[in-house]
């Protein structure tokens, strides 16, 4: 009996850990296309790095970083930047996971 404890054990646990490690890849696609989405948006309105930077009291640089995904931006910084954009922060984030979705599939 104690064997088979040891080996449901080891089994739910590699489990876990499967399941972490697909979140976590969602994440980082999740991520990725916020990141790609918000440089998107960007363009298709004519904006400038600088422009959006301006008009969303952040540095042209944090622009950068976000759009590059080097930098997590903050709740906050997410908030400026989808204000200027004319877009709702959790249709972007809805829109970012369904491409995340599609291409780790």
């Amino acid at each position: 009996m104690r064997n088979v404890t040891i080996v449901t054990s080891l089994v739910n646990a590699n489990l876990r850990y499967a399941e972490s490690m697909s979140e976590s890849k969602l994440r980082e696609a999740v991520c990725i296309q916020v990141a790609k989405l918000v440089r998107e948006k960007r363009i298709e309105q004519g904006l400038s790095m600088t422009e959006l930077a301006d008009r969303a009291g952040l540095s042209r640089a944090m622009i950068s970083f976000v759009e590059r995904d080097i930098r997590n931006p903050t709740l906050e910084t997410l908030l400026r930047i989808s204000s200027v954009l004319k877009v709702e922060l959790a249709d972007l984030i809805r829109e970012a996971t369904s491409r995340a979705k599609t291409k780790i599939r």
